[in-house]
């Protein structure tokens, strides 16, 4: 096992020994040509966050752009362009969504994009990642999530930015280029990805992975200490 796989393994048990995740990690790897050390995607799926569920069951891939066309929201976040016959179906999708009320046409400049066309993206279990993550994905309970972000918040690694909602797959560009996010979900995620209704998202830049995994540590340590004090207080000074 490569020092990088055996060092993603050993992440991987302790955030999930330390958060009790049911889910695995997922690994996102950004990448400016395609990698022969890994398996390329072969079938179709409905959205860019299916990919997400695939990693997160225990298959390591990669995709290409056009993989991701049956998700317009997901390409546009992603920075990747439809080809001219299916540029249409962005606006479609949008058109559907403004119609039900769900988002606003003017929301739309402001949803987040990667800075450059991937030529591919691979994912992964994070444990199993052939190569260095850009983003780690955690699919958890909002406590752990909690946990998280206020790791990454000790580690220096958070982006500073409102919990984020609708669409989901923004939180990739925010965290390449911003830092660690927390993520609601949405609607479209949570159909196409199965989570629970009591899941959320934080995304981890794969740099700042180490610093937020040893912030963890005192982290739980500190809330194990406020919570005892919490808990007395409640007792001492709650009349109902």
């Amino acid at each position: 096992m490569s020092n990088l796989k055996s060092n993603l393994k050993s992440l991987e048990e302790q955030f999930a020994r330390r958060l009790s995740l049911k889910r695995r990690p997922v690994a996102v790897i950004l990448l400016q040509e395609e990698p022969p050390q890994i398996k390329k995607f072969a079938g179709t799926e409905p959205s860019g966050c299916s990919f997400w569920r695939l990693a997160s069951e225990g298959k390591t891939f990669y995709t290409v752009p056009s993989d991701h066309y049956n998700c317009p929201v997901g390409s546009y976040t992603h920075n990747i362009d439809l080809p001219a016959e299916r540029a249409q179906e962005l606006n479609g999708v949008l058109g559907m969504m403004f119609g039900a009320g769900y988002i606003k046409p003017e929301e739309i400049p402001g949803i987040p994009r990667l800075p450059q066309t991937p030529e591919a993206i691979a994912y992964a279990p994070l444990g199993d990642s052939p190569l260095e993550p850009n983003v780690v994905l955690f699919a958890c309970r909002a406590s752990a999530a909690m946990l998280l972000n206020e790791a990454a918040q000790r580690a220096g690694a958070n982006a500073q930015v409102p919990t984020l909602g609708r669409p989901t797959c923004m939180a990739i560009p925010v965290a390449v280029t911003k830092g660690a996010t927390a993520e609601l979900g949405c609607i479209g995620n949570r159909t196409y990805t199965g989570i629970g209704d009591d899941e959320m998202y934080v995304a981890i830049p794969g740099p700042k992975l180490e610093a937020v995994s040893e912030a963890l540590d005192t982290i739980l340590s500190a809330n194990a200490v406020v919570g005892e004090y919490a808990k007395g207080r409640r007792e001492q000074l709650a009349t109902e």
